[in-house]
């Protein structure tokens, strides 16, 4: 089966900076797949080679099987970008600019799927506006439109919801699931975790130009042992027992962190013996944040992992 993005030993220099240390990557056809990492891991470098923005220093990317050098018209084709900034042309409106960008890959007659995305990503009553007259919700909606002009089989979200209110956020993943249960292969790029959670299903994360995770979401999460009990007490103080297992304790709450959840009796009976009240209580699970979190405190010296 034809891969969607295959990256093969990527390098890529900035001078001095070592911005990509041979990356492989491999995201299957359909897939709803996050590519996470700190500001400066190579995320938006790596993105941008496989758009044919950027020439790698080593290394080849292929996008639905053309090679994004040698074949760089089809690979163009298949893929639809969605930037990190609000690059838009300011003299035309909403419908020009998605009818120019509609020519810039040869497409005539594409007014119908033209009005759909405005539909569907509610630019409705602004399709006649000018693009320097939108909110900046507006424009990242537009852009957004522009990457689905040519209806590409693969989408790559580079932090589509930065900025954006949560009314936003809801209908573009509405839209953008819908587009994946179509069969589009969609690609993302977010600071916000639980994003990557919720629509995910595979992730890779990046630190220092490395792959330093490689795996699906749950199987990630499941490596985390445990979980913590989150608690409102009063008299506001922790028994000495309980101590060891403080791993926070901020705006009155204590966060416990527990090996497995039959601890959760001990805690309960040591609060009692102390005759410490609970005001509440809340069981928190393992996370993408929590998992992130780890790999990334732990890979000072980051190697790339086995895939």
């Amino acid at each position: 089966m034809t891969l969607a993005i295959e990256v093969k030993q990527m390098h890529k220099r900035f001078g001095a900076l070592q911005a990509l240390c041979g990356v492989d990557l491999e995201i299957g056809t359909g897939e709803f797949f996050a590519l996470l990492g700190p500001n400066g891991a190579g995320k938006t470098t790596l993105i941008n080679i496989i758009a044919g923005l950027t020439l790698a220093s080593s290394g080849s990317a292929r996008v639905m099987g053309y090679d994004v050098v040698a074949d760089y018209r089809e690979a163009r084709r298949m893929l639809g970008v969605v930037p990190q900034e609000l690059v838009f042309d300011p003299f035309f409106t909403v419908r020009e600019t998605l009818a120019i960008q509609s020519g810039y890959y040869g497409l005539k007659n594409n007014g119908s799927w033209i009005e759909e995305i405005i539909h569907h990503l509610d630019l409705t009553d602004k399709a006649d506006a000018n693009m320097r007259t939108l909110s900046g919700g507006m424009k990242r909606r537009v852009l957004v439109a522009q990457a689905l002009v040519h209806k590409p089989p693969v989408i790559v979200l580079d932090e589509p919801t930065a900025g954006v209110d949560v009314e936003l956020r809801q209908a573009l993943w509405h839209f953008i699931k819908q587009l994946n249960r179509n069969g589009h292969t969609i690609v993302l790029t977010t600071h916000y975790l639980e994003e990557a959670e919720a629509l995910c299903t595979r992730v890779a994360m990046l630190k220092q130009g490395n792959i330093v995770a490689f795996d699906s979401i749950k199987n990630l999460v499941n490596s985390i042992s445990g979980c913590s009990v989150r608690l409102r007490l009063s008299p506001d103080t922790l028994p000495l027992p309980l101590q060891p297992l403080l791993s926070s304790h901020e705006d009155g709450y204590c966060i416990l962190a527990i090996g497995e959840y039959s601890q959760l009796e001990n805690v309960m009976a040591a609060l009692r013996m102390a005759d410490v009240q609970v005001l509440e209580m809340q069981v928190l699970q393992p996370d993408l944040e929590e998992v992130f979190v780890k790999i990334m405190g732990h890979t000072e010296n980051p190697q790339p992992v086995s895939r």
